[in-house]
Order: C-alpha cells, then sequence, then structure tokens
C-alpha cells in the first residue's frame, strides 16, 4: 500500500482554517454585502479640493463629515463637509458643507440654507456633542483656517458661535473630539493639528522630476490644541496647563478618545502622520502624560514612525478592554494594537491577519463595527493614494484604490471579506473620511465614505440583521448629555461585550452615538449595564432583541 504525506506551511495552515470556517460559519449562506445607494437617496454631494492644478499641499486629504440626529427624531442625519478654490477669487457661488435630513423612508432632504449650516471655508473634519447640554447635538468644524462651532438651537437651526465661545481657531485643524475629560458633566474639545502651511509659503515637490503633492515633512507640525469647557457656553484653551505640550509637536490627522486604562476616565490618542503617535493617559486631576512609547502605542514593532491617518478605539475580543487599530501609508500596513491592560499594548497586526493584505494599500478612514452582527467587531478602512499622479512614478499602484472589510473570525483573527460584499463595495475611489451608523434604523450598521474630488457612497447594509441586535441610546443627567464616554456592558449568555459611547474616531469623521450590539442568534439580553463616567451604574436584565433602547442616567431603560 502506498500513502501519500501532504505536508502544509503556516500560511496553507491559516488558509485552510480560514476556508473550513467560513463555510461552517451560520452566515456562510446568507451574505450580508453592501449596495451604494447615495444618488437614490438623494445625497448628490461632490467633493472638491479647489482644483487649482498647482498641487497646493492642504488639497490632498480630503474632508469628512457624519451621522448625527441633530433634530432628535430617532433618525441619523448626514453632514458633508466641502472646500473651496484657493489663490485667485472666482466669480463662481464657492461650494457648501451640506446638511441631509433624513426623512425616514430611505431618502434624504439637503436643509443646509434652512439650518444655517453652510459654512464656505476650506473645511477638513468634524465633530458633534451636546456642549452646553440642552438637549441636541452640536456641531464643531475643523478648517484650514478659522474653525467653526455651530450651536444647535433646538428648532432645526443653527448658529456659529466659535468666536464667542472662543474656540475660532485658526491653524490648519484636522480631526477633532468631544469628551468629558474631567467628569464635570461637560464636554472639553480635543483638536488635532497638521502642519504650518500657507499659500504664500508653497513649495514645489518632485519625484524623478515629476511634479507631485509635497509629504509632511516638508512643512513642520503645529500642536494641538485643547479647550475647556467652562459650562457657560465658553472654552478656555488649557493646552499647557494639561501637559500636552510636553511633547513636540506632530503633525497630527486622527483623534480617537476612550477608557483605556479602565480607570474611570477618558484617555486620548492621537495618530500622527509620519510622527510617533501620542496616548495621552488621563490622570484625573486635570492633567495628561504621553505615555505612546511605553504602552507600545507609538510606532511599528520595528520601532519605526508610521504615517498615521485614521484611528479608533474598540475592544476587538470582549475581554473588557480597549484595542487600538491606525490606518497608515502604503507599503507600512494598518496596524492593531491589542490592549494587555496595565496600559501596555502589544502590535498583533501580522498574527491578526491584518498585515497581509494592507500593506499595499494607503488607508484614511477606519473603524470598528459588527457589520454581520455575530457579536464581534470586525474592521473597515477607506483607502486612496495621497498622488493624483501616483502611476507615472509607480506603476505598482493607484490613485482610486479599493475600500476593504475584515471580519473578526472571533479568536483573534481577521479575514479579509472585501469581495464577498458585492459589487458596490469593490469600486475604486479615491477615498477619505469613514463614517458609521445604522441610518435606516434596520438593525444593521451602514457605512459613509467620503472621496477626494468625488460624489460621496453611502453603503447600504443588506443582510446584516439577519442576525439579532440591539442599539442603545444614553442619556446622561449627571454625566454629560451626549452621555459620551459612557461605558456599555451586554451579556448574552456565556458572551460578553464592552463598548463605549462616541462619535469621534476614524479620520475627519463623527458616528452614530448610539451603541449597536450584534447578538447573533440569542434570543434575549440577559444583562446591560450601563457605566456613567458620574460612577452612577444602571441595569437591566431579560431585554428582547431586535429593539432601540434609551436609557436615561439614573432613571431606567425603556424602548425607543
Amino acid at each position: 500500500m502506498i500513502v501519500s504525506v501532504v505536508r502544509f506551511d503556516k500560511i496553507q495552515l491559516s488558509l485552510l482554517f480560514v476556508l473550513i470556517y467560513l463555510t461552517l460559519s451560520p452566515l456562510a449562506g446568507q451574505a450580508v454585502t453592501f449596495v451604494e445607494v447615495a444618488e437614490e437617496s438623494g445625497i448628490d454631494f461632490k467633493h472638491t479640493d479647489g482644483e487649482s492644478g498647482k498641487r497646493l499641499f492642504n488639497e490632498q486629504y480630503g474632508s469628512g463629515g457624519g451621522f448625527f440626529d441633530y433634530d432628535n427624531d430617532g433618525y441619523l442625519d448626514i453632514y458633508l463637509i466641502n472646500t473651496h478654490s484657493q489663490g485667485e477669487l472666482s466669480d463662481a457661488t464657492p461650494p457648501t458643507n451640506i446638511l441631509y435630513h433624513n426623512n425616514g423612508d430611505g431618502t434624504f432632504t439637503d436643509v443646509t440654507r434652512i439650518a444655517g449650516v453652510g459654512d464656505t471655508g476650506y473645511g477638513v473634519g468634524a465633530t458633534t456633542g451636546d456642549y452646553d447640554n440642552d438637549g441636541d447635538l452640536d456641531l464643531y468644524l475643523t478648517n484650514f483656517g478659522s474653525n467653526v462651532l455651530y450651536q444647535n438651537n433646538g428648532d432645526g437651526t443653527f448658529i456659529n458661535v466659535a468666536e464667542a465661545a472662543q474656540v475660532a481657531d485658526t491653524r490648519w485643524g484636522t480631526s477633532c473630539a468631544f469628551a468629558d475629560f474631567d467628569n464635570d458633566g461637560f464636554l472639553e474639545l480635543y483638536v488635532s493639528n497638521y502642519a504650518n502651511y500657507t499659500l504664500d509659503a508653497h513649495k514645489m515637490c518632485y519625484r524623478h522630476d515629476i511634479p507631485v503633492y509635497c509629504g509632511p515633512s516638508s512643512y513642520p507640525p503645529q500642536p494641538d490644541l485643547f479647550y475647556h469647557n467652562n459650562g457657560n457656553g465658553t472654552f478656555t484653551d488649557l493646552t499647557k496647563q494639561n501637559g500636552l505640550l510636553s511633547v513636540p509637536a506632530a503633525h497630527g490627522l486622527g483623534v480617537a478618545i476612550g477608557d483605556s486604562d479602565n480607570d474611570g476616565d477618558i484617555d486620548i490618542y492621537v495618530a500622527n502622520d509620519q510622527d510617533f503617535n501620542f496616548l495621552f493617559e488621563n490622570r484625573g486631576d486635570g492633567t495628561f502624560e504621553e505615555i505612546g512609547l511605553l504602552s507600545g502605542v507609538s510606532c511599528s514593532d520595528m520601532g519605526k514612525a508610521e504615517a498615521g491617518m485614521g484611528v479608533v478605539f474598540a475592544d476587538y475580543d470582549n475581554d473588557g478592554k480597549l484595542d487600538i487599530t491606525v490606518s497608515n501609508f502604503q507599503n507600512e500596513t494598518n496596524t492593531l494594537y491589542h490592549n494587555q491592560g496595565d496600559n501596555f499594548f502589544i502590535d498583533t497586526t501580522i498574527i491578526a491577519g491584518i498585515a497581509e493584505h494592507t500593506h499595499r494599500y494607503l488607508g484614511w478612514g477606519i473603524g470598528f463595527l459588527d457589520y454581520d452582527n455575530d457579536g464581534y467587531k470586525d474592521i473597515f478602512v477607506a483607502n486612496g493614494h495621497t498622488m493624483d499622479n501616483i502611476a507615472e512614478v509607480d506603476r505598482s499602484t493607484t490613485t482610486p484604490q479599493q475600500n476593504l472589510i475584515f471580519r473578526n473570525l472571533g479568536n483573534g483573527q481577521f479575514v479579509e471579506a472585501t469581495a464577498q460584499m458585492g459589487e458596490d463595495f469593490s469600486l475604486r475611489k479615491t477615498s477619505r473620511a469613514a463614517a458609521f451608523g445604522d441610518y435606516d434604523n434596520d438593525g444593521d450598521i451602514d457605512i459613509l465614505v467620503t472621496n477626494w474630488n468625488q460624489t460621496v457612497d453611502l453603503l447600504r447594509n443588506e443582510g446584516g440583521n439577519r442576525n439579532n441586535w440591539i442599539q442603545v441610546k444614553a442619556i446622561g443627567t449627571k454625566s454629560n448629555r451626549s452621555a459620551i464616554g459612557t461605558r456599555i456592558k451586554a451579556v448574552v449568555g456565556e458572551h460578553t461585550q464592552y463598548a463605549e459611547v462616541k462619535s469621534s474616531g476614524s479620520y475627519l469623521a463623527f458616528s452614530d452615538l448610539r451603541v449597536h450590539f450584534g447578538l447573533k442568534d440569542a434570543e434575549n439580553v440577559d444583562l446591560l449595564e450601563i457605566h456613567w463616567l458620574s460612577g452612577m451604574v444602571d441595569t437591566a436584565t431579560n431585554l428582547p432583541v431586535n429593539q432601540q433602547f434609551i436609557v436615561v442616567e439614573g432613571k431606567g431603560i425603556t424602548l425607543q
């Protein structure tokens, strides 16, 4: 008898495991896809960088936007940021940012003029939160120029109060975040700044004698900003007093907030472009300490500072500790940092299956989302090159690139699943920001993607709600009204998940403040715990699935 012996190397065994897993998965025959519906939904937004033809340094970074329910009708509206021509004045009407109202039937209506939020600055990023605790969401915009704070009047209109609130900084702001860093019930504001660049100081850069966009090292970085909320509608710049200037300035692009060390207060992670990334530990006394290098999250596992673009906190392995993923430049790979506890992370990018599929892409907007509601957070990343003519100097790549999605296998590993998401998902554009939320309230997470000098994409999730789910909207009373920073724990049998309320993260974007839990085939939620920044804990047991809940601090949980 002849016996054949087949030997497998580690990569072959890994691929075989993934194939078996996907074949036996409960969703193997129930594929989740994403359908691009922006145009049919009434969203006709197209980004422009000003189209100077001069490759001005600030053109290549795109601009952001996101999901928020500005009128408290239970549906997520969309705000998108644009720019204008630079240098010579144009007779044409300048582009504006646009607010789209969600009509609740899958369509949107442009209400920008009515709402008064059509800023015509050179827009970059934004965040949202109820900074004045009056029950509706306000909107902060970063510009290449004076920043804007739109206070929500509660009647469908806004007013720019940036000057009066003392937050109209004129540096080049990028990502930003509202959070209650001192647990006093009011939201502070963190703003990352990029480079000390002006049109008058513009330089020409070349590769192989071909003109290209300059990189970040061409211009010095600008320090970030920290504004303390005074509780009376104004803010005070406490950047220096809080210790955030104890490190050299860096080219900041992405900001994520979360309690990374589980000590009850909010920490800050900043993704910097070709500079070491920052992790600012909140010391609980009004100051921060930068611990990125000691914590293992400032650079690659080879000790190299990378071109950090987007960043987000989330607990991808359901162990109660917030992990980090960062999008980086082409040939660097995105990075996945696993939180080991005690302010220490390890780089799990390779063993988790992320490195192999991201090294040839240039990543921007990034997020954790449970797109198939199986109880584990997956990863989406928006890709696109910075150079509009990259093919002339590097034939191995292109300016438009495919976005990627990684399915969480529940064992610490991810599998790249982009090809399974449908034709619309695989379209190649030059993507930048990404925001996440259930805009049609059907129980699965949709994705909003902005694209450089192109139309926006609204990717509607089709099939994620075949598995069960719940959504929780938290409203603070002693804590900040937006409940940003509130940690929610959901227990289903032996499976426990954790998530924090946040709007910021990704890149230049803001997302749904509601917390979403995928529950797979569970028929009820055994326990829901809401841990507020005030220290109060609300609990509920035996909750039905496929429902939206509202929890008011100290007053219990009700169906929405």
